[in-house]
């Protein structure tokens, strides 16, 4: 019966490859294609039969296609359908859950944010602190996606969450488990200066940078003479909500473009007309964790000279993942990277990151680190990240160009922010200036 099984899962796969091949209209040979799939199905036969143990049909299925899309480079995924409903409710909507950013970094799941008003921020987790337990059971080496889907659960259940910090003893966390809605944008005035964070690009993230504005706009009692955008730590997300930012601050003019296989298929996103802020001065904030869609916005802006940017050199991600669901999801989806993306200089920043106009690390640096983001693993340091297309790597630090905060600078305030706000003061003193 299971022999049978196999052999069925073969000739589905050998029809599905030339039913793709005759859609294509390829006439190459494709006898060694057909011969690596009799292969495969001769491995997964003698596995049943012959394994020590009793083996999970589906499960090896789902790791032998996870093993084919990780060998392609670190973006591409399969997302079972537990997994793909996750990642669905992570661009929209709500969930039940701990509130935080996190990645995997050197086998452990690390915190990138809190998110703002949640269970995480108010417990007082940090941004670079490891998860190394849930409720006891370790998660060391486990899957971002394992381990969210561990944290998060119906509200009011509680969770208890072991953190590994740097200089102290590992410790327990019980948090309770609370709606999390999915505000990607934050808004404050700070000494005169309006300030708007982006922690994420999900469905409503341009709508909720148009309300930010207009609250700010509110709270200011005028039109605002200038904007601190910080885009740090900002993973990304979806590309069409990358340009709706930008777009908000350009007034017509390219945003971004992308490449695929196929030259035929490059597509180029140009802005609408009209700036939100109507010329006033913008100061984007980045950092070694701004990334992806944060990329595309920071270096738009910066090559259509609308900002200046201050901070480190970003990540550097300049792929395009799709999200391609398999028989309406029902099966899951494949997160296939399916091009690359240039700033409208034509900039590729894949593993090169984009360098800001000011480069302005948050804590003191010693000559020996290559860069204020050495805790923080790169594109560039990722297994079988894509190569830049022009043969460029990341450049190094020039640590002595690098503005430190002073020694006597107060433990726990934001040295970037800080003279990202004396940056656009003098930007918005000079504009000023310049109208009278």
């Amino acid at each position: 019966m299971r022999i049978n099984v196999f052999a069925s899962i073969l000739a589905f796969a050998l029809g599905a490859v030339a039913i793709a091949v005759a859609a294509e209209g390829r006439q190459e040979d494709h006898s060694e294609t057909f011969r690596q799939l009799e292969l495969f199905g001769d491995v997964l036969s003698r596995i049943e039969s012959d394994y020590v143990t009793e083996t999970e049909q589906s499960e090896m299925i789902e790791a032998a296609i996870e093993g084919m899309l990780t060998s392609l480079d670190p973006h591409s995924a399969y997302h079972n359908p537990d997994s793909y409903e996750n990642l669905r409710v992570t661009t929209r909507g709500e969930y039940g859950g701990l509130g935080m950013e996190v990645t995997k970094r050197d086998e452990f799941i690390t915190i990138v944010s809190p998110i703002s008003d949640t269970p995480a921020e108010r417990a007082g987790l940090r941004t670079n602190d490891r998860i190394i337990a849930v409720d006891g059971d370790s998660i060391v080496g486990a899957t971002v996606d394992r381990a969210v889907e561990l944290m998060r659960g119906a509200v009011g259940d509680p969770i208890t969450i072991t953190i590994a910090r740097a200089g102290e003893d590992p410790f327990d966390v019980t948090l309770v488990r609370d709606t999390i809605p999915l505000r990607t944008v934050a808004t404050r005035i700070d000494d005169g200066i309006p300030y708007l964070r982006i922690a994420g690009f999900n469905e409503r993230t341009t709508e909720m940078v148009l309300e930010g504005i207009a609250d700010l706009e509110e709270e200011y009692g005028a039109p605002l003479p200038g904007l601190i955008l910080d885009v740090r730590y900002n993973p990304g997300g979806l590309l069409d909500q990358a340009i709706g930012v930008t777009d908000v601050f350009l007034d017509g003019g390219e945003v971004v473009s992308t490449r695929n296989r196929d030259p035929r298929d490059t597509q180029r996103y140009n802005a609408r007309p009209g700036d939100r802020l109507n010329g006033a001065p913008i100061v984007v904030l980045v950092n070694e964790g701004s990334a992806s869609a944060a990329e595309i916005v920071a270096g738009a802006l910066q090559d259509r000279e609308r900002a200046e940017l201050v901070g480190m050199t970003s990540f550097g991600k300049g792929s395009v993942q799709t999200i391609i669901p398999l028989r309406g999801g029902r099966d899951g989806a494949l997160r296939l990277t399916t091009g690359r993306y240039y700033t409208p200089a034509g900039r590729s920043i894949q593993g090169t990151g984009i360098v800001p106009d000011l480069q302005i690390s948050s804590f003191p640096i010693s000559e020996d680190e290559d860069s204020a983001g050495s805790q923080v693993r790169l594109e560039a340091d990722l297994p079988g990240a894509l190569e830049n297309e022009s043969g460029e790597g990341r450049a190094e630090a020039d640590i002595a160009a690098i503005e430190q905060p002073p020694a006597d600078w107060p433990e726990g305030e934001d040295f970037q922010l800080s003279r990202a706000q004396d940056v656009l003061r003098s930007s918005m003193e000079s504009q000023q200036a310049a109208l009278q």
